[in-house]
C-alpha cells in the first residue's frame, strides 16, 4: 500500500488575499509546506497574471509565485463579497493580505472585524512602509523600497549611478519575514488559543537586511557606501578577475588568507602590515584585490578554480541563469523541477529550499486557473448550485463561470 508523506502543515488554510510578489511568495511557501491556500482574486485576476508571456489570464510569472493555490474569484468591492470572505474566515486559520493600510478596513476585512468572528485567525499583513507611522499608507515597490532602505546606495561599483539589487530583494524579504511571523504566531496560539496580527513591509525588511551596513555606520558613523562585489567587513572577498572572465573568492578570516598567501606563492603577504589582520586588509581592499589579480589574470578561472577547491580555500563560478538550471548540483536539491501546466504545457519553476526528513514539500503543483476552485471552494462552506448562480448572476463571483461546476 502506497502511503502519501505528511506535510508539515497539513489541516491549515490559508486565505490569500495577495497579489504579484511579496504576498503570493509569502503563501505559496505555506503550500510548498502544505497548507491549503485559497487564492482570492478579483474578477480580472492577480495583476501578474498579465505581465510579459501571458496567454490569456495565464503567465510565467504568475505561475512563478501561486503554484499549488487553489482559485477562486471574489468581488470584495461588493458587500455580498465581503460577506462570503467572511464566511471562508471561520474555517480559516491564516489571512495574508498585501494592500495598502486601510483598504481592508474600508471593506470592513480588517483584522479587529475578522477577529471577532475568528478568534483564532493569524492576520497577516505585507505592506509597503507598515500599518504604522507617517508613510503607512504610502503604496509599495520593490524598486522605491530598496531605494528608501538604503539599499541602492550601497549597490554597484564606487562612483556608479544608484543601482537596485538584481532580485526583488525587499518584496522576497517581507514575504520570508511574514512566513516567519506566521509560523512564530502559530506556536503562540498553539498555547494561548489566541491569533494575532503580524504586520512587516517591504522597507523594514530591507532595512532588516542591511545588517553588516547599519553596523558600519552605528560603529563608526561613516555612511556605507557601494563596494561592488566587495564585502565590508572581510577581504578578500569578492570577484576576482581570471584570463578569461571572473570567479568569486572567500578568503574571509586569517586562515584561509593564510592558504591563500601560500598558494599564490606570496608567503610575505602574510608579514606585510597591510595585510596582517582582516581589518587591515579590509582598509586595503583595493591593493589587496589588485595583486591578486596580477597573478590570477594570467590564468582562466577553471584552473584557479580546481587549485582553490584542492586547497579548501573558498570559491566559485559566477553562474547566469542558464547555468544554474542546468547545474548539476542544484537539480540533485530540486531546485529546478517541471510542472505540467493546462495552459503553458511542461514548464519549469524553482523548487523550495525547504528540505523536509518527514515531511517533504511539494513544489511541483501548477498555480490554478482564473477561478478554477471557485465552486469547490463555495461547496466546501455550505453553498449550494443556486446560491452559487445568484452570486454569479450578481457579479459577485466574476463574469465568467469557473471551470468546476
Amino acid at each position: 500500500m502506497i502511503t502519501t508523506p505528511a506535510k508539515a502543515l497539513e489541516g491549515l488554510r490559508v486565505l490569500d488575499v495577495t497579489q504579484v510578489m511579496a504576498g503570493p511568495f509569502c503563501t505559496m511557501l505555506l503550500c510548498d509546506m502544505g497548507a491549503d491556500v485559497i487564492k482570492i482574486e478579483p474578477p480580472a485576476g492577480d495583476s501578474s497574471r498579465r505581465m510579459a508571456g501571458a496567454i490569456g489570464s495565464d503567465s510565467p510569472s504568475f505561475n512563478a509565485v501561486n503554484r499549488g493555490k487553489r482559485g477562486v474569484i471574489l468581488n470584495l468591492k461588493s458587500s455580498a463579497g465581503q460577506e462570503v470572505f467572511r464566511h471562508l474566515t471561520k474555517t480559516a486559520d491564516i489571512l495574508v493580505e498585501n494592500f495598502r493600510p486601510t483598504v481592508m478596513s474600508t471593506l470592513g476585512l480588517d483584522y479587529a472585524n475578522l477577529a471577532a468572528i475568528q478568534p483564532r485567525l493569524i492576520y497577516a499583513s505585507i505592506s509597503g512602509y507598515g500599518q504604522t507611522g507617517p508613510d503607512s499608507r504610502r503604496g509599495g515597490f520593490d524598486l522605491i523600497a530598496q531605494g528608501v532602505a538604503g539599499i541602492m546606495s550601497v549597490t554597484g561599483n564606487p562612483g556608479s549611478d544608484p543601482v537596485k539589487a538584481g532580485v526583488p530583494l525587499t518584496d522576497l524579504g517581507a514575504a520570508l519575514f511574514a512566513v516567519s511571523g506566521i509560523l512564530a504566531a502559530l506556536h503562540y496560539r498553539h498555547s494561548s488559543g489566541r491569533g494575532q496580527h503580524v504586520d512587516t513591509s517591504l522597507v523594514d525588511a530591507g532595512v532588516a537586511l542591511s545588517v553588516w551596513e547599519a553596523t558600519e555606520y552605528f560603529s563608526s558613523g561613516q555612511i556605507p557606501s557601494p563596494l561592488g562585489s566587495a564585502h565590508r567587513m572581510s577581504a578578500p572577498y569578492q570577484a576576482i578577475r581570471c584570463a578569461d572572465g571572473f570567479i568569486t573568492l572567500g578568503a574571509a578570516n586569517d586562515r584561509i588568507f593564510n592558504r591563500l598567501c601560500n598558494v599564490l606563492e606570496h608567503p610575505e603577504w602574510l608579514e606585510q602590515p597591510n595585510y596582517a589582520s582582516d581589518t587591515a586588509r579590509v582598509k586595503n581592499r583595493l591593493t589587496l584585490a589588485n595583486a591578486i589579480e596580477g597573478i590570477t589574470s594570467k590564468r582562466p578561472c577553471h584552473y584557479w578554480l580546481e587549485l582553490f577547491e584542492q586547497n579548501e580555500i573558498p570559491c566559485g563560478p559566477i553562474n547566469d541563469y542558464a547555468d544554474v538550471a542546468r547545474d548539476p548540483h542544484l537539480r540533485s536539491r530540486d531546485m529546478v523541477v517541471e510542472t505540467d501546466h493546462p495552459t503553458f504545457g511542461k514548464i519549469k519553476t524553482l523548487g523550495s529550499p525547504i528540505k523536509f526528513s518527514e515531511t517533504p514539500t511539494q513544489p511541483n503543483r501548477p498555480a490554478p486557473l482564473l477561478g478554477e476552485h471557485t465552486n469547490e471552494v463555495l461547496r466546501e462552506h455550505g453553498y449550494n448550485a443556486k446560491q452559487i448562480a445568484k452570486l454569479q448572476r450578481d457579479g459577485v463571483l466574476g463574469s465568467q463561470m469557473s471551470p468546476n461546476p
